[in-house]
């Protein structure tokens, strides 16, 4: 074999290699290319077998379980030609990393439970998420089409903010599922104990006032409100719904819905100072950092625990769910509020809860499979069934509205496992503020701004237990320190969705990092076969 032969080889065979490895490279950092836009069939192959996957979550609440899986059954028999596979996990951050990872090998559920910023994420895939407004619309197919098999919800039947909720981006990319909002649980109890009495509407200066008189220590350490030696008076379970939600009520900025960053403000500079403050006599704690405020206060160790309404059933002393031992549980009445306003005569507060997303898939029938059990989760007999397990509400007027629901609100403190007084007062209480609810702007990379609002207040009361001075030169720090971790200078405006990979997706893949590693290490060996030669050719001549 020639020498010329023999080098032409090396460099087509270090070629290959540069090529196959952007080609894995592309594939494995971005899936395909894309997908064709879904296309709506005009009639559904009922002779075909199909089978989806649903991904939900639940609190290891075997109940909520036993619904899905009702749900399921119930929709297979209606169509027995449609399998569907559930996948139960306890975090939605679960689900969505999961759906990331999975975007780039084309395996993404059918179904899934998610939240609107996530899918926003999810958007940088060309077409992966199906628009629905012309699903919704079918005359067919769509909500109470002509052709499903069950009593679907008319479009008009969705709760308007609701399904407000889950457009962005030009289109809907979501149904309601459940809702819920934010309650102050209270421990009305030691509130009157220390002198205090309940106002019709909490202010956020009310529940300073009170945690910091619940301070007080006898000489032996023992607090003089509940006689022990723990009492944290106030815990927040979601601290990015905390920040989120003092910013709307003092009208300061947090984002625009183009993705503009406006979270560094002088209102969050004096928000965090007040939450130092409070941070450092001991009176307020975080979820992350102490624990779920739920233990401390069926303890005796809490007065004012923030969680979602969804959350009630583990608030009280006679809380169907507990996470403490019922030797460790106090007596106390428990009060269900709105969460602390700084303007009570207009009140702000966080519109929340699961809504469930479609996947495209090369089969526009699958997705049309897809969209009908999603369809069906909207049924009065699931959003009953579910609204029961804990305080979400039903997002439909008209699972609202029917005898069976109104029924059972009515039933209120009946007893203390399906009509538990404080899960039935927490429904109550969204039902009766819906149109004081507000949700945060949807765009490429409002997940990690969501998170960066929350460590703020985290980063703050961290610091303040390690003994550091929180002052405006820390502020300013803190202000750099969450906009590097979260990449949010790389969010907003028309750059929005090209920083959305970088600023949600995390870390590459290790089989993206070896790749990249192995163009990088093909390309060196390149280089240097040409430099050989043209240093042996010097030589020879």
């Amino acid at each position: 074999m020639s020498r010329v032969k023999f080098s032409s080889r090396i460099c087509i065979f270090l070629l290959t290699v540069v090529a196959g490895g952007c080609s894995l490279l592309l594939t494995g950092c971005h899936g395909s290319k894309g997908m064709d836009a879904f296309e709506i069939p005009e009639e559904f192959d009922v002779s075909k077998e199909y089978e989806i996957t649903f991904w939900a979550k639940n609190d290891t609440n075997k109940t909520q379980t036993a619904i899905y899986e009702q749900a399921i059954a119930d929709f297979e028999d209606l169509y027995p030609n449609i399998t569907v596979n559930l996948r139960l996990y306890t975090d939605y951050g679960k689900i969505y990393n999961d759906v990331i990872t999975n975007i780039s090998t084309n395996t993404t559920p059918n179904v899934c439970i998610t939240y609107p910023d996530h899918i926003a994420t999810y958007l940088t895939g060309t077409n992966l998420v199906v628009p629905l407004e012309e699903l919704f619309a079918d005359e067919k197919y769509g909500l109470a089409g002509s052709e499903v098999r069950f009593d679907s919800p008319a479009v008009n039947e969705i709760i308007p903010q609701f399904l407000e909720e889950c457009s962005f981006a030009g289109h809907y990319y979501a149904l309601p599922y459940m809702r819920s909002t934010e309650a102050c649980y209270i421990n009305k109890t030691y509130v009157e104990a220390l002198g205090y009495t309940l106002p019709d509407a909490l202010t956020w200066d009310f529940v300073w006032e009170v945690s910091e008189a619940a301070m007080a220590q006898d000489s032996e350490g023992n607090f003089l409100v509940n006689g022990q030696k723990v009492m944290i008076p106030f815990i927040y379970k979601s601290t990015d719904n905390m920040m989120i939600q003092m910013l709307r009520q003092k009208d300061a900025g947090y984002s625009t819905d183009e993705g503009e960053i406006l979270l560094f403000n002088d209102t969050t500079r004096e928000l965090l100072f007040t939450v130092a403050e409070h941070a450092q006599s001991g009176a307020f704690s975080t979820f992350k950092i102490s624990s779920y405020p739920a233990n401390f206060l069926n303890a005796g160790q809490c007065i004012f625990a923030i969680d979602s309404t969804a959350g009630a059933t583990w608030m009280g002393t006679n809380a169907p769910l507990l996470d403490i031992s019922e030797d460790k549980v106090v007596e106390f009445e428990t009060a269900v509020m709105p969460i602390p306003q700084f303007d009570t005569g207009n009140p702000k507060m966080i519109s929340q809860g699961p809504s469930v997303c479609i996947f495209n898939k090369s089969d526009p029938q699958e997705v049309l499979a897809s969209w009908l059990f999603a369809q069906y989760l909207l049924t009065n007999d699931v959003q009953i069934a579910y609204s029961e397990t804990e305080g979400y509400v039903p997002v439909t007027s008209k699972a609202q509205e029917s005898a069976e629901y109104q029924d059972y609100l009515s039933r209120c403190g009946e007893d203390n496992d399906v009509y538990y007084d404080v899960k039935i007062k927490a429904a109550k209480l969204l039902l009766d503020n819906v149109d004081h609810t507000f949700v945060t702007p949807v765009f490429g990379g409002s997940a990690s701004l969501r998170d960066g609002a929350g460590q703020l207040i985290e980063n703050t009361v961290k610091s303040v237990r390690r003994g550091q001075e929180v002052d405006d030169g820390y502020i300013d720090k803190l202000y750099d320190d969450i906009t590097s971790l979260y990449r949010l200078d790389q969010i907003g405006g028309q750059n929005a969705q090209a920083a959305l990979g970088k600023a949600d997706l995390g870390e590459l893949p290790k089989t993206s990092v070896i790749l990249l590693a192995s163009l990088a290490a093909a390309w060196v060996l390149i280089i240097l076969y040409v430099v050989f030669q043209m240093v042996k050719r010097k030589r020879n001549q």
